[in-house]
């Protein structure tokens, strides 16, 4: 059996999963070069402060947003340390429970992820500047049911 023509329409499941896994490479890179050339961060440092940036109070509990980015409480901790050393992020305490921490925006935090937030919403009107607006509304459709079947 040969394999689809890279831009051919396909109906096999495993090359599609594989077009996406390089499309998914490739806008890390691009967001990747951006953000850490001009904010100093990678995307996945964006993602953890945009989901904080987002909570009520621009914090959360260690552990929601572990679950909430798909990883382990202690990839969160690793995640969250050098945030924490240049001053976007803090540990809060739950005044209640000594066992429960919080990850806050400080507001050198909020102000940076500002900042953060018009660059990545660059990248991404340059990543799909050719493509027709019902392509990408499509493309935002399809993807929503993905993302919650892979939790």
């Amino acid at each position: 059996m040969t394999s689809p023509q890279p831009d051919a329409p396909t109906t096999d499941p495993l090359d599609t999963a594989l077009r996406l896994v390089r499309a998914q490479a490739t806008l890390v890179k691009r967001f990747d070069a951006s953000l850490s050339g001009l904010h100093g961060v990678s995307l996945s440092d964006f993602t953890m402060l945009l989901r904080l940036g987002d909570a009520p109070g621009g914090r959360m509990r260690r552990v929601d947003l572990a679950e909430a980015l798909g990883l382990t409480a202690s990839g969160v901790t690793r995640g969250l340390a050098p945030l924490e050393r240049i001053g976007l992020v803090t540990r809060e305490p739950a005044p209640r429970d000594a066992r429960v921490a919080y990850a806050a925006l400080t507001p050198t935090g909020r102000e940076r992820l500002a900042e953060m937030r018009t660059t990545a919403r660059q990248v991404a009107a340059d990543v799909f500047a050719q493509w027709p607006a019902g392509d990408l509304t499509t493309l935002a459709t399809l993807l929503g049911p993905l993302t919650g079947s892979l939790r």
